[in-house]
């Protein structure tokens, strides 16, 4: 649940880096509280016109994964749904599309289907990254206590330091549209949600503060080609026969839908897969590499769909958390870092808008019922670690898993054998857990569950009746099992046979 206390009166004024989704979120937040928010954004704004004109023409340099697919999960769309109906609104006049938890529902599990209350909130939105960002930021600027300086970078940071805490006092600004304008800008609050690319933490500590970082690689490069159906295609029905997405074992593959008739695929590959990776930056070897896998080959045939780009990549995938506050303790005041600014999960799970508009809604509640810049700075850190911790452990040790098995198919097995009775049983759970997904239905909800960030990942473990049914699998064994965590296609040697034939 999104909200806290007795809100305070504020008046405060708000400077925010980052126009991006977690960007927009906590200014859209903050600004329902109350606050005054002056947003920074070094890229130029997005297009006048349809969402095709965002898509090809806007050139968002400060967002890497702009172009690759994303996926708005029904935490996202639950807070959508409660806080801003009007902007949902915006979302579905520009061509978003709603897919709610029934249409979900592979049809060999409708007919253990029956609706629960809870099946409301699993519902997902489907558009271009392109398409969400246009319609949230003219949403955004519409708002009476929000400004957005586009083409405005932040090249220094003012801070002021007392014997155990460092307090955030001004930004040093170059507007690059106007002659490289130098300003210095004061605010009482301070943001980072400059992605990825943010160079706070640097900036930081130079001035003194020792921030903290884990940061694991993912060993995954991933592939993006874009299409769109011809006209008069319908889109093809995702669950007929093979998987629309899946894993083949060396490589992982999945559709995602879009708007107006858009859609993009994509294929990740482990690092150490570089005739494959080599292959797939190809635009005809991509689409020829897809139509070996029967999943893929209804979405790109030729008579069903045409290529709107050419296929691009995206590497350096890495799982990070930052701790910018000491334990029980703040060493950093007046300063907040949101979204993957402070924390990043592998984009393969589509985790990072739901977790960028939770963390803003958690910061505009901390900062709206806490007046102290101390006691703010702990409970914010507290309440990332309770709400969002969780969530980032569960991608890390998923990322885990992709690695150990993804070395063992390049060695030549099917399996990744386990070397003690702990981790023979904790594949066994796996196998029988997906076996289960896919073949009962109250597992099945229980695992959207997760992955709509509903509840903390795994929590649906914690139901009976779900693990009796698991257990009940384990004992198939994980020969049985195992058929569920592979879907069909090429082997990888037979993959790399036909790579070397194109």
């Amino acid at each position: 649940m999104v909200g806290g206390s007795a809100q305070l009166s504020t008046s405060q004024k708000v400077a925010l880096v980052g126009a991006g989704v977690a960007g927009l979120c906590t200014a859209l937040a903050l600004s329902r509280k109350g606050f005054a928010v002056d947003v920074f954004e070094r890229d130029i704004p997005p297009p006048e016109g349809s969402p095709d004109q965002a898509f090809f023409e806007w050139q968002r340099r400060g967002a890497a994964q702009f172009k690759h697919p994303h996926a708005f999960l029904g935490l996202m769309c639950s807070i959508l749904e409660q806080h801003y109906p009007d902007l949902l609104a915006d979302f579905y006049a520009a061509g978003a599309r709603k897919v709610a938890f029934d249409q979900m529902v592979p049809p060999h599990l409708k007919e253990q289907y029956i609706p629960e209350p809870g099946d409301a909130k699993m519902w997902v939105l489907m558009c271009r990254r392109a398409t969400m960002e246009t319609v949230f930021r003219s949403y955004v600027e519409k708002q009476e206590n929000i400004r957005i300086a586009n083409t405005t970078y932040v090249t220094r940071v003012h801070t002021e330091r007392t014997e155990d805490e460092i307090s955030v006092t001004g930004l040093e600004l170059t507007d690059r549209k106007n002659g490289n304008r130098k300003s210095t800008y004061h605010a009482d609050l301070y943001v980072d949600a400059a992605g990825r690319a943010s160079k706070f933490r640097g900036w930081l500590q130079d001035a003194g503060a020792d921030i903290s970082e884990q940061r694991d690689d993912a060993e995954i490069v991933y592939y993006t080609r874009h299409y769109k159906l011809l006209a008069g295609v319908d889109e093809p029905d995702r669950h007929k026969n093979d998987p629309s997405a899946g894993d083949v074992g060396y490589m992982k593959y999945g559709v995602f839908p879009g708007d107006g008739g858009h859609f993009a695929l994509i294929i990740c590959l482990p690092n150490d897969e570089l005739e494959l990776r080599q292959a797939v930056k190809d635009g005809d070897k991509f689409d020829a590499i897809c139509r070996q896998i029967p999943g893929l080959v209804p979405w790109i045939a030729p008579d069903k769909a045409e290529p709107t780009t050419p296929a691009f990549g995206i590497g350096k995938i890495h799982a990070v958390w930052r701790y910018f506050q000491k334990e029980e303790s703040a060493q950093i005041l007046n300063f907040f870092a949101v979204g993957d600014a402070c924390t990043r999960t592998n984009p393969l799970y589509g985790r990072g808008c739901s977790i960028g508009i939770l963390h803003a809604h958690i910061l505009a509640d901390t900062l709206s019922t806490i007046a102290d810049p101390t006691e703010r700075a702990i409970e914010f850190e507290k309440r990332t670690l309770e709400r969002i911790r969780p969530i980032y452990d569960a991608s890390l040790n998923e990322d885990k898993n992709g690695i150990r098995r993804a070395a063992a198919v390049r060695a030549g097995k099917d399996r990744n054998p386990p070397d003690s009775l702990k981790k023979w049983f904790g594949l066994a759970f796996g196998d029988a857990l997906l076996a289960a997904v896919r073949n009962e239905m109250h597992v099945f909800r229980g695992m959207m569950r997760t992955v709509n960030l509903i509840e903390k990942p795994g929590a649906f473990l914690k139901d009976a009746k779900i693990r009796r049914t698991v257990l009940r699998y384990m004992l198939k064994g994980r020969k049985k099992n195992g058929q569920f965590r592979v879907q069909r296609g090429p082997s990888r040697e037979e993959m790399l046979t036909f790579v070397k034939n194109l």
